[in-house]
Formats: structure tokens, sequence, C-alpha cells
């Protein structure tokens, strides 16, 4: 369902328009399909901004504190390049060993030698055999030896 841009910045504004007329926010709120949060937080949009406040914004995080610095993220790949055979356990250890504080975890380092085409896929040397239970009906369990009498 696509919508148009300017349709639904026209239909908020007659829903901020109703609550600042007075009527009460909660049942605007139920006849727009909204939330009383969100009626609210769009009134104060409009209030700060005009018409501009009522489009949507991006949900990206304005910051990432824990991300990766580039500096670090350029060490990583450099110790792989120079040690093709150290994987990311071994890589993060020698980033902790170094004083790296925090040491990125071998998962993150695994992610950014795969971002950067350090590592490739390797077949399992023994792939999973799966074993299927699957029964006639739903609930139809049968016990696959005799069962024990059970003691008095």
């Amino acid at each position: 369902m696509v919508v148009d841009v300017q349709q639904l910045v026209e239909y908020r504004y007659r829903a901020v328009r109703e609550v600042l007329g007075g009527s009460p926010i909660g049942e605007v709120a139920a006849r727009y399909g909204t939330s009383r949060q969100t009626s609210h937080s769009r009134r104060r949009r409009f209030e700060r901004e005009g018409m501009p406040g009522l489009l949507d914004r991006s949900r990206r995080p304005r910051n990432s504190p824990m991300r990766l610095s580039a500096e670090v993220e350029a060490e990583i790949c450099e110790l792989r390049r120079r040690h093709p055979r150290w994987g990311a356990r071994r890589i993060s250890h020698e980033l902790a060993r170094r004083g790296l504080e925090p040491a990125p975890s071998r998962a993150t380092v695994h992610r950014v030698l795969s971002r950067n085409g350090l590592v490739r896929a390797q077949e399992q040397q023994h792939p999973r055999k799966y074993r299927r239970w699957q029964r006639e009906a739903p609930m139809h369990l049968q016990p696959s030896r005799p069962q024990r009498p059970s003691r008095p």
C-alpha cells in the first residue's frame, strides 16, 4: 500500500487541528487510529516545526556508542592479512593482549573479517544429520520400545 506523503501529512494535520481545536485527545487518537502518545508528540512537533514536523522521521540512531572505530577495524584486517591462518578468536585475543580496551568479541571480529572479504565460507566436514520425528496424526505418540510395568 503506497501512501502519498502529502496525503499522509494532510491526514495528520487534520488530527492535530482537531486536538488544537479542543477535542479530547483520546477521542481524536481513536478516530484516527493512533495512540494518545503519538497524537501528543505530533501536536508538539507541529507547534514547534509546523507542517514539516508531521513528516515521518528516520528511526536510525543518532550515534552508536559501541561501534568499532575505523582504526580498530583496520587493525583487525591488517592482523588477518599478516597472519592468514589466524581466525576471529585469535585476533580478538591478540587485540586484548595488546591492551585494546574494550577488546572486540570473537563475533565482532568475524563480522569485520566477513564484511571486508577476508573470510570464506567452508563446507562442514561432517554435515549434521537430522532425525525427523513425524507421526501419523497430531499427538499420536508410540513408544519405540515396550514399556515396563509400573511398580506398585
